[in-house]
């Protein structure tokens, strides 16, 4: 099948209809444990850094408290060295994409440099068998660091709050995860399965490419968050299947719209930071919940989450934030798709045609 021809069955309605599906989750009590580990370091490191003389940092150790969400599905012996690596994950990036801001960086170097870490982080993630929820939350800590940085102080404050956030994460986990179920589930259901070093490369660089493409479309029509792009294009990349990459970009964007209507109501009724704060806290709990399901229903969580962990780094810019972040999440997903296309192997359109045909029988 040719990539041309492949364009029909990737828009069928049978695949919009697949993207709806709902599915158990692998263990609803590990997710739900793994949301009540990051809602919990969350509200410690946010509280803590609002009531502090550095409240102005305070969406920082939010980010570092992210570290919480991995390894839920993992053994008790690995569980720990996940969080480990996902707070270095978490941080590493954010740091070093402040620095390059502060060496004076123009707006399209920086995501240049954002699209590259973007497949550097594929590749960890890959080879240290991080794991669900996969790079996307790594990349949207790393966005963090895109704006302009006013001096190498704020760089070094930015990097250890947000490590701050990451300890707090470990040493909650550590504390709490006797309440994990044991894992009865083989390492791949848990997304932790490594590709040959190759096949990891060649994804990376696709990726890198995909959210920087996105993202400078983004720049180039004078949108105020060209990042969120990439972030969208990251995430539709991870499918492993074109059908697949098809459901993660009808998701995102219908997850998207629908939590960013939800941002929206809450932002225009001007909440206080403590209302902003509970509703982070009780939006990262439900979407651990419900993203098990579908990834619509953890879409429509995250999306206000997102935005309103953003308000918290960045008060003044919440006006326009949920319509941007509907507009760069479509930009992305449609980028996302046609790499995916572009860049599919004769197998993978066979693969397509013969998932197709199957829907069509059945």
């Amino acid at each position: 099948m040719s990539r041309r021809a492949a364009i029909r069955p990737l828009l069928a309605p049978a695949r919009i209809r697949e993207s709806f599906a709902v599915a158990a989750p692998p263990s609803l009590r590990n997710a739900a444990v793994a949301g009540l580990q990051t809602s919990l370091a969350v509200l410690i490191v946010v509280a803590a850094t609002h009531l502090s003389p550095w409240a102005h940092l305070e969406g920082y150790p939010a980010l570092g408290a992210l570290a919480a969400l991995f390894g839920r599905f993992a053994p008790a012996e690995r569980r720990m060295p996940i969080v480990a690596l996902a707070g270095l994950l978490l941080t590493a990036p954010l740091g070093l994409l402040s620095a390059v801001s502060m060496a004076g960086a123009a707006p399209a170097t920086m995501l240049l440099c954002l699209a590259l870490l973007a497949g550097v982080l594929s590749v960890l993630v890959n080879r240290w068998r991080i794991g669900a929820p996969g790079v996307v939350i790594f990349v949207f800590a790393a966005c963090a660091g895109v704006g302009p940085v006013d001096s190498w102080r704020t760089v070094v404050e930015r990097t250890a709050f947000t490590a701050a956030g990451a300890a707090v994460a470990w040493w909650i986990c550590r504390a709490s995860d006797s309440l994990r179920a044991d894992p009865a589930l083989p390492v791949a259901t848990a997304a932790d399965g490594a590709r040959p070093a190759l096949h990891a490369g060649i994804a990376a660089a696709r990726i890198a490419l995909c959210a920087a493409t996105a993202a400078l479309l983004a720049l180039a029509a004078g949108w105020a968050h060209p990042a969120w792009a990439a972030i969208g294009a990251t995430a539709v990349m991870q499918g492993t299947q074109l059908h697949i990459t098809m459901h993660r970009a009808v998701q995102r964007t219908v997850g998207t719209v629908l939590g960013a209507g939800l941002a929206w109501l809450f932002l225009a009724h001007h909440p206080t930071f403590w209302w902003v704060l509970l509703a982070v806290v009780l939006l990262q709990f439900a979407t651990e919940l419900v993203i098990g399901f579908n990834y619509v229903f953890g879409l429509i969580c995250v999306t206000p989450m997102a935005l309103l962990m953003t308000s918290l780094a960045a008060p003044h810019a919440t006006a326009g934030m949920p319509m941007a972040r509907v507009l760069d999440t479509v930009l992305g997903a449609l980028v996302g798709i046609a790499f995916a296309l572009l860049f599919s192997t004769l197998d993978d359109r066979a693969h397509l045609a013969a998932h197709h045909e199957k829907a069509r029988a059945g």
